[in-house]
């Protein structure tokens, strides 16, 4: 069993406490501090049962190794993650789905899950070895979104690719490579995956060969490069307008 981890943030923290209560062991909260949202954390944990323990700044800062906490650390189990085995079941729900090829920053990470959820996105795929992990951090960034929705870690990320293309599933992934076609191009009315490179290298050689297409993102200025996470944001957009236009 996995050692319990340290959640923090308000939104963070209020959603593992709406979905999965029982995972919360013991929840922090700033001493002296007058919060509507703190005070609704605070009942919500009291109703599921979770011993609510006031704490100095200092000592919220100390629990979490984090100064943003926002007054608000929950001593919890980690977030059970979905593997290989449960991609059939993650495609089934038939909505699109981003894939995340080596980001290693935890901020990224958790930036790009919580855009997926906002999109309305079905999932969010990554691979186990040189990527991320879903870190304190990245659980903060993604603003209560690792809660909202499926998050898949496998062992290899082309295999994995394989198995939404032999269910159906269009997988586009970005490049800035000279054979690659604006995204907008793409057809992307079915269910489709969009595949995201790293923030240096992009996408690896051999998740780039096994994607249906690449597709890049038009940019009007003199900047051509963005921010993965800012990148995944516009991307997702697009699936979300062509599903929309039809």
């Amino acid at each position: 069993m996995s050692a319990p981890i340290y959640v923090y943030g308000l939104h963070a923290v209020l959603e593992l406490l709406r979905q999965r209560p029982e995972d919360a062991l013991e929840l922090f909260v700033q001493s002296g501090r007058d919060d509507e949202r703190l005070s609704e954390i605070s009942d919500l944990a009291k109703e599921s049962g979770v011993s609510v323990q006031p704490a100095s700044r200092d000592r919220l800062s100390e629990l979490c190794e984090a100064t943003a906490h926002q007054g608000a650390v929950v001593r919890a189990r980690p977030l059970n993650l979905k593997n290989e085995s449960d991609l059939f079941e993650v495609i089934a729900s038939g909505k699109d789905l981003l894939i995340l090829d080596s980001i290693t920053d935890p901020h990224n990470l958790g930036a790009c899950i919580r855009t997926a959820a906002a999109m309305g996105l079905g999932g969010v795929i990554f691979a186990k070895d040189k990527s991320a992990d879903l870190t304190p951090a990245a659980i903060k960034v993604a603003a209560g979104a690792c809660e909202l929705i499926d998050l898949v870690r496998v062992t290899n990320l082309v295999r994995a690719i394989e198995t939404l293309q032999s269910e159906g599933v269009l997988v586009v992934g970005t490049s800035l490579s000279a054979g690659a076609s604006r995204l907008q191009d793409f057809d992307l009315s079915a269910q489709s995956a969009l595949v995201m490179g790293s923030e240096g290298a992009g996408l690896r050689r051999l998740t780039a060969e096994r994607c249906d297409g690449l597709g890049y993102i038009p940019l009007a200025g003199s900047v051509q490069s963005l921010n993965v996470s800012v990148a995944t944001g516009m991307g997702l957009y697009e699936l979300m307008r062509q599903k929309s236009a039809g």
